[in-house]
């Protein structure tokens, strides 16, 4: 038995999804989980168009479902006594709401952003032309104009209008439609409604989700309670404050779904009161602002849960000998980029150096004296379980830039400022006066992998954790596949990062899930390939230092934040937990996922050009791949790279391969033009430059390409060998050879190359004159033209020649000509009387040529030319 559901206390677009959800599964119970709002009660008893039956929930016999369709909903603890099928029945969802963490998990379904549940599934039904009736479509159109206002909400898509026209069509009565949410919302709360959304802002305090949304009006608007209500049921959101300013006092309506956001006790501090999950104040003689600035004090002292040292200290830690010299310790603290060290000798800590000792001890002339003479020997330590406010106190108090945490004796971990500050503020604003855009996604992702990847890949993750905790060992999915993940791309190249010994963990992954393993000792990294010839990157965590500009880096053991700090855009650093605890937690040191939201490519910190100036052209290729832009500090830092001739120092291998990759790219274009626009160009070869002519090639180049392609003849070339040779046909032999040299291509690739382009400059310039001469050529010229010429060299003369003729007779070879073989060979030619020798050659070709013009087709008639031949 199917049934067909939906959260209690439902709305209208809870009833319109149902009715739609009722036309993809005829079959299936329409059943209210629960109570249902008044306007949806009032419509049911006032309309008298006929509509799906609804079945009692008391009347459902749970034993005998066997599939779960939840419309509107993906929270478990919303859908009462059905609650109790999740998990054992197939389950498929239909919502509009972004991913939380404890989402159901489901088989089957639509979930994605648009202004209500009821367009997806109406979008459905438009996709497989599966009609309704006028009362349904009536309902279903209550369901949209709830949701989006009247179609005026932010939160509203062109799929909503597209939907709303198509019911219309269908004989939806919009008075009905009027009658029943009219009353709903006046235009005053619409407005209301609506400054409201553009200012919602999420974010992560203490790992709990806390949405801050504000507004002002010169005049009194009532009931703003229903606008919290509202807005939380849309965004699906933990914990809601909703700001208001109205006359000469300020409102704040709040709502809470979570047990460590008390929204009563909260408010209290603000002169207001209520429950823990629903609670209001009314605040005077105070500003907006601010009413906020208190609001966000009150919130980082409430939303508190007990941490301790364990939770935000940085591991492993380095350290300094007692001996080491204050020259060799700067060195050191310069190295790694941090302010402190623990001494330590014989496994005992025995004092902490700072930098500014060490640059105070150097300008005093004692870069010769060991670091025990002058470091801080009196220190507090913290146990791992020690609360995080005792070191705070210490630290403020003492002047303090470094604790070191330990266990049983034993050196574990350090908490420096940085980590309490981050801890404290959690790195933004609760609130963004100038904020416009929509709330922040959910930072607990485990939902959004159970959406996104097969149930396979998802498996994959799940045994990685549970390795991961058995060998105690913490483990991470890293880099591009978090970042496209959630931009909602698809990408199953999945690299991993284990924080302890990254072989270990892949030898013993490998060993029970019948994997091969290939392991590299000295970088700490191995690769996992799986049966079906999947593979997984894995490597301890780590950190990189580089010796002078351009040099490849040198690379230590270090924590998960250090490993990420290495990488080179934020919007790579982020990381998602993969041990059972904690799985799903996205992890974000660095600002990423501000990044990603706001679209901007930003280095990590002012000498990542300096230090590996392939990032140049990365920042590049990210930027036009992601759509983002290079932000202007990272530009600034580009263009110094360049002035200051950095990438001279790039080896020619380091400097093919990222060019390599921007050609690759599906649209490559725009990253040459941005590449020029820069000067990078000219390190390739100085006489290099994307010149009008340069662009007009390239991009008759691109559309060589896609013609090709999309041939699909199973010929194997290589498309970054296209636009390179487009890119240089500027260049002049001699020039060319140097662009080659300074690549480092392969001599033997190098030499193929030249003469490919030499040969087929002189074959297009035969070629034309013969076609001025007779006009048109036959089909055996053509291919004996073009026999022997890769396909990259064909392709890129096609997108160079202005000659439409000679454009047909390239398309004309790949497409027919190019696969003409004879049917017969030398023991048909034996067998009719030709003795062995260079005739068989001549005989063949000549056949060739006959069948490339049409003159044969069938074995026997090549047979009969061939005798031909002999007589």
């Amino acid at each position: 038995m199917d049934v067909i559901t939906t959260h209690v206390s439902a709305d209208f677009d809870c009833v319109g999804s149902m009715v739609a959800a009722r036309k993809l599964y005829p079959d299936a119970l329409l059943v209210f989980s629960g109570s249902q709002e008044k306007g949806v009660r009032d419509f049911f008893q006032k309309s008298g168009s006929p509509l799906p039956e609804f079945t009692r929930i008391k009347d459902v016999d749970l034993a005998q479902v066997t599939r779960l369709i939840v419309v509107d909903c993906q929270s478990a603890a919303r859908i009462a006594k059905f609650a109790e099928l999740v998990g054992r029945v197939e389950t498929h969802i239909y919502d509009h709401h972004p991913a939380s963490s404890g989402d159901i998990p489901f088989t089957f379904g639509v979930v994605r952003d648009c202004g209500s549940t009821t367009t997806i599934l109406t979008c459905l039904l438009m996709e497989r032309d599966i009609s309704v009736t006028p009362a349904e479509a009536t309902v279903m159109m209550l369901g949209i104009y709830e949701d989006t206002g009247n179609l005026t909400f932010p939160s509203t898509t062109v799929d909503d209008y597209r939907a709303a026209a198509w019911l219309l069509e269908r004989g939806a009565r919009l008075n009905e439609v009027a009658d029943s949410i009219s009353h709903e919302l006046t235009v005053e709360q619409v407005s209301l409604l609506n400054d409201l959304l553009k200012s919602l802002k999420t974010t992560s305090l203490k790992g709990i989700d806390v949405s801050i949304a504000h507004a002002s009006t010169d005049r009194y608007i009532g009931d703003v309670a229903t606008l919290a209500h509202m807005m939380r049921d849309m965004e699906n959101l933990q914990a809601l404050f909703m700001v208001v300013g109205m006359e000469d006092r300020v409102y704040i309506v709040a709502r809470s779904r979570v047990p460590e956001v008390r929204v009563g006790e909260i408010l209290e501090e603000l002169g207001g009161g209520g429950h823990p999950t629903a609670a209001s104040a009314t605040v005077r003689g105070m500003t907006l602002i601010q009413v906020l600035e208190q609001l966000e004090t009150v919130l980082r002292r409430r939303v508190n849960p007990r941490r301790v040292a364990q939770d935000i200290m940085s591991s492993p830690v380095i350290t300094l000998p007692p001996d080491c010299t204050i020259t060799a310790a700067r060195e050191l603290l310069v190295r790694y980029n941090v302010s402190a060290m623990p001494v330590v000798a014989r496994g005992k800590v025995k004092g902490v150096m700072s930098r500014k000792i060490v640059e105070k001890a150097l300008y005093h002339n004692l870069g010769g004296v060991p670091v025990s003479d002058y470091m801080h020997s009196e220190f507090l330590t913290a146990r791992t379980d020690t609360p995080i406010n005792e070191i705070q106190s210490y630290m403020l108090g003492q002047d303090a830039r470094l604790v070191p945490v330990l266990d049983d004796g034993k050196l574990v971990g350090v908490i420096t400022r940085t980590d309490l500050l981050r801890y404290s503020y959690g790195g933004e604003a609760l609130y963004d006066l100038a904020r416009e855009t929509g709330p922040a996604k959910n930072r607990i992702v485990g939902s959004l992998l159970n959406k996104t990847l097969p149930p396979r890949a998802r498996e994959i993750l799940v045994n990685l954790g549970k390795v991961g905790d058995r060998l105690d060992l913490p483990v991470y999915a890293v880099g591009g596949f978090v970042r496209d993940l959630l931009l909602g791309s698809e990408n199953r190249d999945v690299d991993v990062t284990v924080e302890g010994d990254g072989i270990l963990f892949a030898e013993t992954f490998a060993a029970e899930f019948g994997c091969r393993v290939k392991s590299h000792e000295k970088f700490g990294t191995a690769v996992l390939v799986f049966p079906d010839g999947h593979k997984i990157d894995v490597a301890s965590t780590r950190l990189e230092y580089y010796v002078s500009p351009g040099a490849l880096p040198t690379v230590e053991r270090s924590s998960l934040r250090m490993d990420l700090y290495r990488r080179d855009f934020t919007v790579n650093t982020l990381a998602i937990q993969l041990n059972a605890a904690s799985f799903g937690l996205l992890i974000d040191f660095f600002g990423a996922y501000r990044d990603l939201h706001d679209g901007v490519i930003r280095v990590l910190h002012n000498l990542s050009f300096v230090e590996d100036p392939t990032r140049v052209f990365r920042a590049i290729r990210f930027e036009q791949r992601l759509h983002f832009r290079i932000a202007r500090h990272t530009e600034n830092l580009i263009k110094n790279a360049v002035k200051m001739d950095f990438l001279e120092k790039l080896g020619g291998r380091r400097l093919l391969a990222e060019l390599v990759q921007i050609l690759k790219e599906k649209e490559p274009l725009s990253a040459v033009w941005r590449l020029e626009s820069l000067g990078l160009l000219r390190f390739i070869h100085p006489a290099l430059e994307a010149s009008p002519p340069s662009h007009d090639l390239m991009e008759e180049a691109r559309d060589v390409i896609s013609w090709f392609e999309l041939l699909f003849l199973e010929r194997r070339y290589e498309r970054w060998v296209v636009y390179f040779l487009a890119l240089c046909d500027s260049l002049s032999s001699e020039a060319f050879e140097g662009a080659c040299a300074r690549l480092a291509l392969n001599v033997h690739f190098q030499e193929k190359l030249k003469e490919m382009r030499r040969s087929a400059e002189e074959r297009m310039a035969n070629m034309e004159k013969r076609l001025s001469q007779q006009g048109r050529l036959e089909n055996n010229e053509i291919y004996y033209f073009f026999k022997g010429l890769s396909v990259e060299v064909l392709l890129y003369r096609m997108a160079k020649s202005g000659n439409p003729e000679l454009k047909r007779c390239i398309s004309l070879y790949f497409t027919k000509l190019d696969s003409v073989r004879t049917s017969i060979d030398g023991t048909d030619l034996q067998r009719i009387g030709v003795p062995p020798g260079p005739r068989y050659r001549e005989i063949l070709d000549a056949v060739l040529s006959a069948k490339l013009n049409g003159v044969v087709f069938s074995k026997e008639e090549e047979i009969a030319l061939a005798k031909s031949y002999l007589r």
